[in-house]
């Protein structure tokens, strides 16, 4: 899967994608991460890529011309699935949208900046806008980073253990059961004995259980889902 990612602020994002498991999912090519820097398509020689908004207001916009030029380049290159806009007024990102935004191939991550981005951008361009949450960054990078970090972890191959990624919260609408290790007993505090019972269908039946019982508690929205 590619991932090229759009921001005027490029450096933010290169430790991200240096560490843990993005940096072995691209070195066992199973994903590729292109960051390009937005000013190198500016207006002018002063890197202009932002303007005032007409009407007047606070804030700069990022200007149209400069987007147009690299997302003109990039689809000369190769045809893209979805083409992403990070915004807080987008959809709230989920599981669900992870899982289908991980069957894609080529994906391009367009980071939102000052007030945001010339409306012709989304209307035109835009095929998605993704939110992480209902509060605001300074930039969107962070957020591509968070969305590409939920995507690539589910890729094939990209775990050692596939199975982990499907028993993480939310992938069944329920969130995950609790999680112990070593030592079974520490200060008087011990583990649940089902767990070291070895007996697999019973610790399966409740590790459900207490999924059920913390979603319950927690997040009680998604089981009216």
């Amino acid at each position: 899967m590619r991932f090229d990612i759009i921001s005027c602020q490029p450096d933010l994002l290169h430790s991200p994608f240096s560490h843990s498991i993005l940096k072995r999912a691209q070195q066992k090519g199973l994903v590729e991460i292109h960051i390009h820097d937005l000013r190198k398509y500016a207006v002018n020689k002063h890197g202009q890529i932002d303007d005032y908004a007409f009407g007047g207001g606070a804030g700069m916009v990022m200007m149209i011309e400069p987007i147009d030029k690299l997302l003109s380049e990039l689809k000369a290159e190769r045809t893209y699935d979805a083409i992403i806009y990070m915004t807080p007024d987008g959809q709230t990102l989920n599981q669900k949208t992870v899982n289908q935004f991980s069957l894609l191939q080529n994906v391009v991550i367009l980071c939102g900046h000052y007030k945001g981005v010339d409306e012709r951008v989304r209307q035109h361009f835009v095929t998605h806008e993704i939110s992480i949450g209902d509060y605001v960054l300074s930039g969107g990078e962070l957020g591509a980073a968070v969305l590409a970090d939920a995507i690539i972890r589910i890729i094939p191959g990209v775990l050692n253990d596939e199975s982990s990624a499907l028993t993480d919260s939310f992938q069944d609408g329920l969130l995950a059961p609790p999680v112990y290790t070593r030592p079974a007993e520490y200060k008087g505090m011990q583990v649940p004995e089902i767990l070291l019972s070895g007996n697999n269908p019973k610790i399966d039946e409740w590790r459900f259980e207490q999924a059920v019982e913390r979603t319950k508690q927690r997040r009680p929205d998604l089981l009216n889902d």
